[in-house]
C-alpha cells in the first residue's frame, strides 16, 4: 500500500487545517506537519494537535502507535515564536510583576507534551523530512523512534539566540547522545547531518525519500504485531534501566516484568506454540 493511499482521515480540530492534519489506518496515528510557507513552524494550534494525537493514542486500544512527520524541505524548524510560546498566554496586566513565572507556566504545554509522549505506554515514531530545529529535535528526543531521510539535519541553535533549548533539547538530547553530542548541539549550536545523526544514536535508521513513509509504516506495523502488554512494559523498563546506576537492582526489575509477563494470556498462547506449558512426561512425586 502505497503512502498516498493511507491518506484515510479523520476530521482535523478546527483551525488546524492549515497547520497540520491527523489520519490513521491500520491501527497507525499519523501526525503530519503541513505549514509550508512558514517552515512547519509549530503553531499553537500545531501544539493542540499534538496532544490530540497523545490523548487519542493514550486512550483508545484500537491505536497501536504514533507516527509524526512532516511535508516539504522542512521537519520543522521550531517553534514559531510570532505566535507566541505555548498556550498558556500570560495576563498582560500582570505579566510584567512575574515574568520568569508566567514564561514558564505558559511554556509547559510543551514540557508537559514531551513527557506525555515518554509516559504512553506505546511507540511514538517521529519520520524527519528534512530539516529539523530545536523543537523538532525536543519533539525527535521525547519519542520512541527515529527515522529521517538522507536529506535531513539536525539542531538546537537556540544559543545562537542567548537561550537554550529548554524543553529537552539540552537534557533529552545529552541523555541520548552523551556529553561530547550535547556540547556539539547544545553548546555550540552546530548541526548533524542524517549519516553523523544515524552515527551517535540520534536517529535509527535512514530511509530514501523517495519510499520514506513506506519504509516507516512497514517498521510500524511490525510494532504492531508484538503484545501491547508487552511493548507497554518494554518502553516503561528501557526508559528506568537508563536511570538506574545499580545493575543488581536493574536485574532484579526484569526477574519482576518477566515474572508477570509469564502468566499473560498472549505469552501463553504464543510459546504454546514451541511446547511450552505441555504437561512434563515424568510427574513429580507428591
Amino acid at each position: 500500500m502505497s503512502a498516498q493511499d493511507r491518506q484515510t482521515a479523520e476530521s482535523p480540530t478546527a483551525g488546524t487545517e492549515e497547520h497540520a492534519r491527523l489520519t490513521e489506518q491500520d491501527g497507525i496515528l499519523t501526525l503530519t506537519i503541513d505549514r509550508q510557507r512558514k517552515r512547519n513552524l509549530i503553531s499553537p494550534q500545531i501544539t493542540e494537535l499534538l496532544w490530540q494525537a497523545a490523548t487519542m493514542l493514550g486512550d483508545r486500544d484500537d491505536l497501536r502507535c504514533l507516527v509524526i512527520t512532516g511535508v516539504g524541505p522542512y521537519f520543522t524548524a521550531g517553534v514559531d515564536l510570532s505566535a507566541g510560546v505555548g498556550n498558556r498566554p500570560a495576563n498582560p496586566e500582570t505579566e510584567h510583576l512575574h515574568p520568569g513565572w508566567n514564561f514558564r507556566r505558559n511554556y509547559r504545554s510543551h514540557h508537559l507534551l514531551y513527557d506525555e509522549f515518554e509516559s504512553i505506554e506505546k511507540p511514538i515514531i517521529v519520520a524527519v523530512n528534512g530539516i529539523s530545529l530545536g523543537a523538532g529535535v525536543e519533539m525527535a528526543v521525547s519519542c520512541d523512534f527515529r527515522f529521517c531521510t538522507p536529506e535531513a539535519e539536525f539542531g538546537v541553535p537556540e544559543v545562537h539566540m542567548g537561550m537554550l533549548a529548554g524543553s529537552g533539547g539540552t537534557s533529552r538530547l545529552t541523555r541520548l547522545v552523551g556529553p561530547a553530542w550535547g556540547k556539539w548541539m547544545a553548546m555550540a549550536g552546530r548541526r548533524v547531518g542524517a549519516e553523523q545523526a544515524k552515527q551517535i544514536g540520534l536517529v535509527h535508521d535512514i530511509f530514501p525519500a523517495e519510499t520514506f513513509l513506506d519504509e516507516v509504516y512497514a517498521f510500524c506495523r511490525d510494532l504492531t504485531k508484538i503484545p501491547p502488554e508487552v511493548l507497554g512494559v518494554a518502553k516503561l523498563a528501557v526508559d528506568m534501566y537508563a536511570d538506574i546506576s545499580d545493575r543488581t537492582a536493574a536485574r532484579n526489575i526484569d526477574r519482576l516484568l518477566v515474572t508477570g509477563l509469564m502468566n499473560s494470556p498472549e505469552f501463553l498462547r504464543r510459546a504454546g506454540r514451541f511446547g511450552y506449558g505441555r504437561t512434563p512426561a515424568v510427574q513429580p512425586e507428591p
